[in-house]
This record gives C-alpha cells, sequence and structure tokens, in this order.
C-alpha cells in the first residue's frame, strides 16, 4: 500500500483514548458563572470588538482555560499575532485546545516554524493536532511536511486524508490524490466532492461521473450535485449539466445560480431568464449577471424594458443599463435614467460623468460633478479620474489645475489612478513640465504611469526625452506592451531616428514577444516615408500582410502623407484610393490627391478628384483651433466670423500685416519672406 495507515473510528474515540490516558490535557468543565463571560469573549471577537473583549477579560478575576483560549483564538481570528503569542505566553495552564489554537493561529499566519516549535513541545497530541499541522502545511505550500506528518500520525481519521487529498491537487498531483482516496477505509461528502472536483478540473468528466454515481446516496448532498453540474458546464457539456440540474431531488442558490450563469455565457438569454423566473428565491445578483449580457450584446433597450417590469432591480442593474445607453451613443436616455434612479450610489455617479465624456459632452460631466459637490455627495478616486480625463480634452487647462488642487487638498493624489490621469491631462493640454513634475512625485509608477509620460514627450514631438523615459523603465521590472511602443515608435518617427524605429519595432516584436498592431504599422511607415524610404514603407506594408493584419486608413493615411512630402504620385495615388475605399467621406485625402495632381501637371485628374467629391458630396472639414486666454477658451473656425470680438481680432491682424510689410522693407529682411508669403 502506498499510504499505509489505520483510521480512526472516531474524532470522539481519539478524544476518549487521550483523555483515559491523561485526562489533565483537555479542558476542565466550565463553571456556570463562567459560562456567559466566555461566550460573551468569544461573540466580541467573532464580530471585530478586540478592545471591548480585551477589557471584559481584564475585569474578571476568575477565569479558567476556555476564557484565555477564547482570548488567543479571538486575536488569532482578527491578525493580531503579537497580542495572541503574548496571552499564550502568560499561560500557567493549558490544555490541547490551547496548543491546537496555537498551532492553527501561527500556521494561518505563515508561522510554520514556531508552530512546529509548539507541536513539538506538547506532552500530549490528537488526531486534532496532527490534522492542524496538515492543513497548515497544504496551506503555506509545503507538501513534502505534510507527507512527514501524515505519514508519523498514530491514528488518522477522515479529515486527515481529505487534507492531504486537497494539498495533492493544489500541487497537481491527481494521480497521487486518487491514489490516497481509493485506499481509504471510510470516506464522507468532501472525500468525494475533493475527487470530484479534481478530476473535472483535469477533464476527466467520465471518471469524475463515476465517482458521482458510485456514491452512497445518502452522502450525497447538493454540494456534490452542484460540482457535478459545474464540472459539466465548465467543459461544455452544459445539455449534460442541464439534465442533473432538472434531476438534482433538492437545490440550493449555488444551484440555481450555477446552471443560469452557464446558459448566460453561451448565450441562451431567454432560457436563462425563464429559469431565473422559475427560481423560488429569486436573486439581484443573478438577475445583474442576465442584464450584463444583455447590455454586452447589444440588446440594451430590451434590458431595460425588463429591468423595468421586474422588482428584482438595483442600482446595479440600473448602472449596468446607463453603461450599455453610453455605448450606443444613447447619452440622452442614460441621463434620463440616472435621474429616474431612485438611489444612487458613488459608482452611478461615476459611470455618468465618465460617459458623458467620452461621448464629447464634458461639459455635461462637469456640471453634474460640480452637481455633486453641491450636495455633498461624497468622491473617489474614480470620480477625479473621470473629471482629470475630461479636463484633457477640454481647450482650457484651468479645470484641470483646479482638479489636480481639489484632489491633493481631499488626499485623492496618493491614488495611482488619479496620478496618472494628471500625467495624461497635463500632456494632452500642452504642459509637459506640470505632467513630468507630477510623474516625478508618485511614490510607485505602474505600466499606464509610464505609457503616459511617454506618449505625452512623444505627441509633443520631443522623441528624445520620450526614449530616455523608456529606457529608464527599462530598468524597473515594468515590461512594456503594445501601447508603450507605440509611445516609443511614435517618438522616433518625430525625432527623425530613423534606425533606432526600426531597431525598437524588432525588439518589440522579438525580445518583449508583442505582436504589433496597426498603430505600429502607422507609426513606422510614418518614419521611414516621413524621411523617404517609401520603398521600404512598402516593405513593411508587405510584412504587415504576412502577419495576418489588414492595413487600416491611418497606415494608408502615413504613406499618403509621407507622398506628398517627397512629391511620389504613383504610390500617393494608391495609398489615397485605399483610403477612400474605407473612408470615401475622407475629404483630406481627396484634397491631398487633388493638390499631388495638381502640382505634377495632372491637371485632369484633379478635376477628375474635386467632380468626385461633388457627386458623393464630401465637404471640406474647417479648420479649428483655440486659444486659452484670461482663463477663458476662444475658438475659431475657418470661415468663421462669429466670434464676438471677430472685427477687432481683424483690425490686430492688419495692423501687425502692416508692421511686418515695414520690417521687411528694411536691410537684411529676407528672413520674413516665408511670412510675407503667408499673410500674403
Amino acid at each position: 500500500m502506498l499510504f499505509p495507515f489505520r483510521l480512526a473510528p472516531s474524532l470522539k474515540l481519539t478524544k476518549a483514548l487521550y483523555q483515559t490516558l491523561s485526562k489533565k490535557h483537555y479542558t476542565v468543565k466550565t463553571p456556570v458563572y463562567l459560562k456567559p463571560l466566555n461566550s460573551k469573549i468569544s461573540d466580541y471577537m467573532r464580530n471585530g470588538l478586540v478592545e471591548e473583549a480585551q477589557n471584559l477579560f481584564d475585569a474578571t478575576p476568575q477565569r479558567n482555560t476556555v476564557t484565555w483560549n477564547a482570548m488567543i483564538r479571538g486575536y488569532f481570528q482578527n491578525g493580531q499575532l503579537n497580542q495572541a503569542m503574548l496571552l499564550y505566553n502568560r499561560m500557567t495552564d493549558r490544555d490541547i485546545y490551547s496548543y491546537n489554537t496555537v498551532i492553527s493561529g501561527l500556521m494561518q499566519c505563515g508561522e510554520v516554524s514556531n508552530a512546529m516549535d509548539v507541536f513539538y513541545c506538547m506532552p500530549l497530541r490528537d488526531v486534532v493536532t496532527w490534522n492542524s499541522m496538515i492543513s497548515g502545511f497544504v496551506c503555506n505550500g509545503l507538501m513534502d511536511e505534510a507527507f512527514w506528518i501524515f505519514d508519523r500520525m498514530p491514528l488518522k481519521d477522515v479529515v486527515s486524508c481529505n487534507l492531504m487529498i486537497t494539498g495533492l491537487l493544489k500541487r497537481g498531483d491527481l494521480d497521487l490524490a486518487e491514489e490516497l482516496f481509493k485506499e481509504m477505509g471510510a470516506r464522507n461528502v468532501v472525500s468525494w466532492t475533493l475527487m470530484m472536483s479534481g478530476l473535472l478540473s483535469a477533464g476527466r468528466i467520465g471518471d469524475a461521473r463515476e465517482i458521482f454515481e458510485s456514491m452512497p446516496v445518502n452522502v450525497r448532498d447538493v454540494q456534490a450535485w452542484n460540482t457535478m453540474i459545474t464540472g459539466y458546464i465548465d467543459n461544455g457539456y452544459l445539455e449534460i449539466g442541464e439534465v442533473l440540474f432538472h434531476k438534482m431531488p433538492e437545490r440550493d442558490w449555488n444551484s440555481w445560480n450555477g446552471i443560469i450563469t452557464g446558459l448566460v455565457n453561451v448565450q441562451r438569454l431567454s432560457d436563462a431568464m425563464r429559469l431565473f423566473w422559475e427560481m423560488p428565491q429569486k436573486c439581484p445578483r443573478t438577475w445583474n449577471l442576465i442584464l450584463m449580457e444583455l447590455v454586452k450584446n447589444g440588446l440594451v433597450k430590451e434590458a431595460h424594458a425588463v429591468l423595468v417590469k421586474n422588482p428584482f432591480g438595483d442600482v446595479v442593474s440600473i448602472t449596468n443599463t446607463i453603461i450599455g445607453y453610453f455605448h450606443l451613443g444613447e447619452v440622452q436616455t442614460a441621463v434620463e435614467l440616472f435621474e429616474s434612479a431612485p438611489i444612487r450610489d458613488i459608482t452611478l455617479w461615476n459611470v455618468t460623468i465618465f460617459g458623458l465624456g467620452e461621448n464629447d459632452l464634458g461639459e455635461d460631466g462637469l456640471k453634474l460633478f460640480m452637481r455633486m459637490r453641491e450636495i455633498s455627495f461624497p468622491v473617489d478616486e474614480f470620480t477625479f479620474t473621470s473629471v482629470l480625463t475630461i479636463g484633457s480634452i477640454l481647450p482650457s487647462l484651468n479645470l484641470g489645475e483646479q482638479t489636480h488642487a481639489q484632489s491633493i487638498k481631499m488626499g485623492f493624489d496618493f491614488f495611482n489612478a488619479v496620478c496618472n490621469a494628471m500625467v495624461t491631462m497635463y500632456a494632452r493640454c500642452g504642459n509637459m513640465d506640470s505632467s513630468l513634475m507630477v510623474f516625478s512625485s508618485m511614490s510607485n509608477h505602474d505600466l499606464i504611469s509610464w505609457n503616459s509620460i511617454i506618449g505625452g514627450f512623444a505627441h509633443h514631438g520631443n522623441g528624445e526625452k520620450a526614449l530616455h523615459m523608456f529606457n529608464q523603465m527599462r530598468l524597473t521590472a515594468i515590461k512594456p506592451n503594445q501601447i508603450t511602443f507605440i509611445g516609443v515608435l511614435s517618438a522616433c518617427s518625430h525625432t527623425g531616428l530613423v534606425e533606432e524605429g526600426k531597431y525598437y519595432f524588432y525588439i518589440m516584436k522579438y525580445k518583449y514577444f508583442l505582436q504589433p498592431m496597426s498603430e505600429h504599422y502607422t507609426c513606422i511607415v510614418d518614419l521611414l516615408g516621413r524621411f523617404g524610404h517609401i520603398d521600404e514603407a512598402m516593405r513593411f506594408l508587405d510584412q504587415m500582410r504576412d502577419d495576418g493584419i489588414e492595413a487600416s486608413t491611418s497606415v494608408w493615411g502615413a504613406l499618403l502623407g509621407a507622398c506628398r512630402i517627397h512629391s511620389n504620385v504613383n504610390v500617393g495615388e494608391i495609398a489615397g484610393e485605399k483610403v477612400l475605399e474605407l473612408e470615401p467621406w475622407n475629404s483630406g485625402v481627396y484634397m491631398i490627391l487633388a493638390e499631388m495632381f495638381t502640382e505634377s501637371g495632372r491637371k485632369k485628374d484633379a478635376e477628375k478628384i474635386w467632380v468626385r467629391m461633388k457627386e458623393i458630396g464630401v465637404k471640406k472639414q474647417p479648420g479649428c483651433s483655440w486659444i486659452e486666454l484670461n482663463n477663458s477658451g476662444h475658438v475659431f473656425l475657418s470661415g468663421d466670423g462669429s466670434h464676438p470680438e471677430f472685427y477687432d481680432i481683424c483690425s490686430i491682424l492688419e495692423l501687425l500685416l502692416i508692421e511686418m510689410e515695414i520690417e521687411m522693407l528694411k536691410p537684411n529682411a529676407s528672413s520674413c519672406q516665408d511670412i510675407h508669403a503667408i499673410c500674403g
């Protein structure tokens, strides 16, 4: 036999045996007057009221061993290891329960060597002692030590074997666990269920079903049924799981939730809802699972309709539905649902603020945030992250700075998510000094922190600083991801580092084993094309196709821009037509193609482009710019004279033009010719 052992007939028999040998090591009978005290201490500790329990203990002059044990166990339950050991060392009279409590507590805290010291100094041990040691070794991943204890147990019970099977399954030794299971003289429902679970996790469904069928009917409880059903579902046999579900003699909440979850995961939503209505005790959590899946599949209106008709909806249901409407772009409906919500928690506010920002309604999101503050609704780090994200897309930096100040005042500037949003906000608003200052002040950086600062420098054309930051990142334990390399390649493109760009592209692919995305190819094509390497850029397009990635409009657009710079009309025409196949309404591409044809003498082709634009109804999008002045943002559109100070602005421009023309009449004015040409 692989596991020679003798099973204890029962724990009661084992205690009786040891009590015969040495009665003094077992807990003496508690006097009646101490029972309420001991019970009160246990209740206090169970509810985390450690100080109250301590005060009661200190105020009681007469205590027995049970009183001390209750205090020690309570300290361990509340994570106060030192206090538990101090009290244990003060005990003048210990029983076996005292030792077992300390061993179990030390093992739970990872103090394995100290637990072993207590074990070895015990005058007498029972089966609970040995099981506590095995359980501790298993929980701490020390299976060899668990085997050592298991082999030396004078008497083993079913708990001992179950603990060993648990440890073997955790370590992946399914065959050894199965061997031990077969050699067990007596099993309980835990033994059968553990073995079934291990076999199901390994995909051995037939063997698991065989064990399930071998279980005595009086042993096979609802947990065993649930384990078998969940195993079928997890292994892709939902239909068999359904059959078993309907055969169950009794079901609990886990039974219903498990089968409904399985139906939801395979998109059988109508069946899931039917079972939900049959559920005797309906649970909002199960309902929210169904609702979330409806939302994920774009059936937001259907989810909303069901939400209105049933009484199980809560704030989580409303939040999920609002998220769905924001994803569909139906902002008005999302806002109306928010306003009609009977209860609003912090998540609901945050989701609505963020959703408004994501749908280009940042100002409405800010109004909601201000309303939130006016009613003194508590905010969290996610609130500030959402508001800072909105601040990063607004023309004025004033809001972002105010939010930054508020986050410091309220103590949220220590959260990485908030700091990362600040770094991004300052970078997008053009204030890289403040962005770098926030980044440098962070106590620790995660991947998003590094990506934000690298992307910020790259976006503003400071490629050298972006690459410096990337090299600093490589010195840390944080590994770059695909977003990191978008920033790195963009930095190389802006700085003209052709060879470095190619180098970083290859280490991304072959050192970090990251699959290039369309954005990476856009960066590398832009880099090569911008500096005249059109043919090499075309080879990268071929490589892109070999990698199974379809060239996007951004890739063809980058190639078109390069061809425009270097007057490569033939390749530019191909790139432009590729873009128009995907985006026939892209007015910028028509304009570039017409310009290239005109400059190369192909006026007829240029005229054809204009005709195509007119026939399709494509109109040139007006240019847009904005400026912040005196904490106010001013937006200008090309050809738009609606600004309230438009005529004053034109007068100032006329004066500036006159001044420049006067300057150009002076000697050494050749440097102003380009300005004059633009203004003329």
